[in-house]
């Protein structure tokens, strides 16, 4: 999720808008710092292995479900426990939180830092690792799945820590290029995950079968390592503990922030938690029900989708790498040119990771036209996070009614891979409208909208569920993802209203951005 995603030019005002959430952060609970500042590229650096991580796991996800299936004779019901109780461990997980901060009248992180919060969450998450053991040795499905709902439990405070410290770890006029820098390395992760869990589980990049599920074992055992080696670096790294002040000074002066007392008082957050739920659900359904749609339609057996839901995947890199490039600081033509190069740098990792799994590559680089489509679409978002989010929203319904309504189901697949660019840069989108003037409510709302990822089980489901004959069908069923990217179109344009009503105003930073050469 996933990533969440979570994700990932994206917008000098994605930019702005956070100037304002990391503002009002700042207002309540730390003093004024330098403005202008540039990215903490060594915390940050430190930061963003979290991020793959998320991404390794949630796709190496995949791995895990035939091997279960047939080792453990399973049904295809039971087999989707896999994902579902690694995405629901982030919803029980968040509630956790909001409980534990109830109790202690004070919120989590606050109280025991970000810093601290996610080393605590990596080794929740290798206590997950460790059940993989006492598992294999006695096939036992349930212990299997309380493994990897452990390590979303930890996941769960990760996320929630790690979003806001990757906004506001440097200027905030690029700290949502950072969350976008972030969603590319956990795209990364969710890119060569299968092919290097594949490998060390079957022994081959293509293999389908494990000789045992003791084969299991040691990949999620060096992965927990893993875990509490970068726990131990985090522990002690620069990475801070608190959020601090970010803001430009045209945003500070221009605040009308009021402290509401609850997080739910802040329509941006209360609206947003709905778009996250649905913006997580169409990424994973989509995907999820392709390779069904292709076995139906064109004859392909599951095996031989696995390319594709790598593009799929791929797409996600694609877009958020080249969301990006802002936060790297560089000058009007070399940035347009490392903008246009940056998705194919990209492109080139999925073609390249393909290649050496041996799939053929000729039916993929006809992609390179659709990417074009993300290049322009990034150029016109004009840095506005609203902006950006409504235009990416209503290029995702015309993907989807595309596949769904081409007579050349080839056409369908590329239509359908392709809502994955256009689902790039969506989660910081979201993420930075929905925590923007929160204050000292920023941590509880960014645990609210983690909570939120659950959307990619039950979206997936309902889809799923409608997918059958006697209902809508395989094709007609990618409507739940039209309706998704509709309700995101609305946020977009409800989202820019409510903040200008707080004083925050898209086009007034998006503007103050360009002049100050952003």
């Amino acid at each position: 999720m996933l990533q969440t995603n979570y994700h990932m030019k994206i917008f000098p005002s994605a930019k702005n808008i956070l100037n304002w959430a990391t503002y009002i952060n700042d207002t309540a609970m730390s003093p004024t710092t330098n403005t202008q500042e540039t990215t903490k590229w060594s915390q940050f650096g430190t930061l963003i292995t979290v991020f793959f991580f998320w991404g390794f796991v949630a796709a190496s996800n995949d791995i895990l479900i035939p091997v279960f299936k047939e080792k453990l004779h399973l049904s295809q019901v039971q087999a989707q426990m896999v994902s579902f109780a690694f995405y629901v461990a982030y919803s029980v997980g968040s509630i956790i939180y909001f409980l534990i901060s109830k109790m202690i009248k004070q919120d989590l992180l606050t109280k025991i830092g970000y810093k601290n919060g996610i080393s605590f969450g990596l080794i929740i998450s290798a206590l997950g690792t460790l059940l993989f053991i006492p598992a294999a040795n006695l096939s036992s499905f349930p212990l299997f799945i309380s493994g990897l709902f452990t390590i979303g439990l930890g996941f769960s405070l990760q996320q929630t820590a790690a979003n806001p410290l990757a906004i506001n770890m440097g200027s905030a006029s690029t700290g949502s290029q950072r969350l976008s820098m972030a969603g590319g390395i956990n795209n990364f992760g969710t890119t060569i995950g299968p092919l290097i869990v594949n490998l060390a589980i079957f022994g081959s990049i293509s293999t389908v079968l494990a000789s045992s599920l003791e084969s299991v074992k040691m990949p999620y055992l060096i992965l927990g390592g893993a875990f509490l080696l970068v726990a131990v670096i985090f522990y002690f790294s620069a990475v801070p503990n608190q959020l601090v002040n970010n803001i430009e000074k045209t945003t500070a002066d221009n605040s009308s922030f009021i402290d509401r007392g609850s997080p739910f008082k802040y329509p941006q957050l209360l609206f947003g938690l709905i778009a996250i739920f649905v913006y997580v659900g169409v990424e994973v359904s989509t995907a999820a029900n392709l390779p069904e749609f292709m076995k139906q339609k064109l004859a392909i057996p599951t095996s031989g989708s696995a390319p594709y839901i790598s593009l799929f995947w791929a797409s996600l890199m694609i877009g958020r790498w080249t969301s990006s490039v802002e936060a790297f600081g560089l000058s009007g033509s070399v940035k347009k040119i490392i903008q246009f190069l940056m998705p194919y740098l990209a492109f080139g990792v999925f073609l390249l990771m393909n290649a050496i799994a041996k799939h053929d590559l000729a039916p993929f680089y006809i992609y390179s036209v659709i990417i074009l489509v993300l290049i322009i679409a990034n150029y016109y978002s004009k840095g506005d996070p609203s902006r950006q989010l409504l235009l990416f929203s209503l290029l995702g319904i015309l993907a989807l009614l595309i596949g769904i309504f081409s007579p050349n189901y080839q056409i369908s697949i590329y239509a359908f891979c392709s809502v994955g660019l256009f689902c790039s840069t969506l989660w910081p989108c979201i993420f930075t409208l929905s925590i923007s003037g929160l204050g000292k409510h920023t941590s509880e709302g960014s645990n609210f909208l983690v909570f939120m990822i659950c959307g990619g089980g039950f979206i997936s489901v309902l889809q799923g569920y409608l997918s059958a004959d006697n209902l809508l069908g395989i094709s007609l069923s990618y409507v739940v993802g039209i309706i998704c990217f509709a309700y995101m179109a609305f946020y977009a344009v409800k989202a820019k209203k409510d903040l200008k009503s707080q004083g925050i105003d898209l086009d007034e930073l998006s503007n103050n951005s360009a002049k100050a050469g952003h």
